[in-house]
């Protein structure tokens, strides 16, 4: 099994709110990102999506978005990302994917020798305008990571590996730490893929080692729209 990371492809499969308008990046971005996908991966291999999948403000609209991944190999495993505000209800959720799609909300799923958990996380301190608001957000997901990484532990045996997803990044521009980091690092986890990122101005370490833990950063726009391999 090899496991592989993307996020942010922002589906508009009904051409109503087109990527490419954001630069030449975005021009086809879909068209490479299946590519690559239909030559690396194979069935039982595992993609992690981390959020920003859809532009779809409905459930049912957000279905005929992921319809994109219909055919694609391997099992696909998709948190929330700010953006995805058709992510309401993940019991609902979970009754319209297919098989093949995995939804995480303050739980884990095992594949393998591997514990997947994530959340879609938020901005944290030392970030750009982080104001009272923010704040609460913030510690709110920091709770709701905590459920998760839970979950993680009660499901894992020894050997097993423990990678998490989160929207946000889990840092601030300077990589400080953050309640995220220190969670990640309290409860041993191997792998943290994240995304959110995009644009010209920003630096994209693809692969940072902070404290013992590997962050993969998958924003399709700034991975060249190829899928990350996460290395167990």
């Amino acid at each position: 099994m090899k496991v592989y990371a993307i996020s942010d492809l922002h589906l508009s499969l009904s051409g109503e709110k087109p990527m490419d308008i954001f630069g030449d990046k975005w021009d086809g971005y879909l068209e490479k990102i299946k590519r690559d996908w239909q030559e690396r991966v194979n069935d039982d291999d595992v993609v992690l999506i981390a959020g920003d999948i859809s532009w779809a403000m409905k459930l049912d609209e957000a279905i005929k978005d992921l319809s994109f991944f219909d055919g694609l190999k391997g099992k696909k495993i998709i948190i929330r990302g700010n953006h995805d505000y058709w992510w309401q209800g993940i019991t609902k959720i979970r009754e319209s994917l297919p098989s093949d799609i995995f939804a995480l909300q303050n739980d884990c799923l095992k594949i393998g020798n591997v514990v997947f958990c994530g959340s879609r996380g938020w901005a944290v301190e030392g970030s750009p305008d982080f104001d009272e608001h923010d704040r609460h957000i913030y510690e709110r997901e920091v709770e709701r990571f905590k459920l998760a990484l839970n979950s993680a532990k009660k499901t894992m045996q020894e050997g097993d590996k423990l990678i998490c997803l989160i929207h946000y990044p889990p840092f601030n521009v300077r990589k400080e730490s953050s309640l995220f980091t220190k969670l990640f690092e309290s409860y041993g986890v191997d792998k943290v893929v994240y995304g959110h990122l995009h644009g010209k101005g920003v630096v994209p370490y693809r692969n940072l080692s902070i404290n013992g833990v590997e962050y993969v950063l998958s924003s399709c726009d700034l991975v060249d729209n190829k899928l990350v391999e996460v290395l167990l």
